[in-house]
């Protein structure tokens, strides 16, 4: 494994259908909890496009109308499956589809209402983020 020298920017999308429902995954990465798409900003690589890249690869939906959610830090927490410093920009979108396509770091998705998010087993930073948008306008009812 390298040895991490700095921490790592990453994003975390919340998707939305056109029925207001969000996007969650389940990954080895964060076992036996339900997190969004997203992944590391690559370099030369603005936050924003990095979030509609990671979108596409891991769901092979197309997003737009992105809006940012809020930062978090997340240092060496044992609920990802390796040690790693990484700050979290996550933004919330939309898209026109449903038609999920999954890639390899995904072992399954649901699309579900935010109130009804808030009951399912979320890793705390994805949680995080849930609240704030169901705090919101325009989020809280999806």
């Amino acid at each position: 494994m390298t040895e991490q020298i700095f921490p790592e920017p990453t994003v975390g999308v919340f998707i939305f259908n056109p029925a207001g429902e969000l996007l969650l995954l389940k990954s080895h990465k964060w076992p036996g909890k339900y997190v969004v798409p997203g992944g590391h900003v690559e370099l030369g690589e603005r936050i924003e496009e990095a979030a509609v890249r990671e979108a596409k690869e891991e769901t092979g939906l197309d997003v737009y109308d992105l809006e940012f959610v809020n930062f978090q830090q997340f240092i060496y927490d044992p609920t990802f499956w390796k040690p790693r410093h990484f700050i979290f920009f996550d933004y919330a979108c939309k898209t026109d589809s449903t038609g999920v396509q999954l890639n390899d770091e995904a072992e399954e998705h649901l699309w579900v209402r935010l109130e009804a998010a808030v009951h399912l087993p979320l890793d705390v930073y994805t949680r995080t983020s849930i609240e704030i948008l169901m705090e919101t306008p325009g989020h809280k009812n999806g």
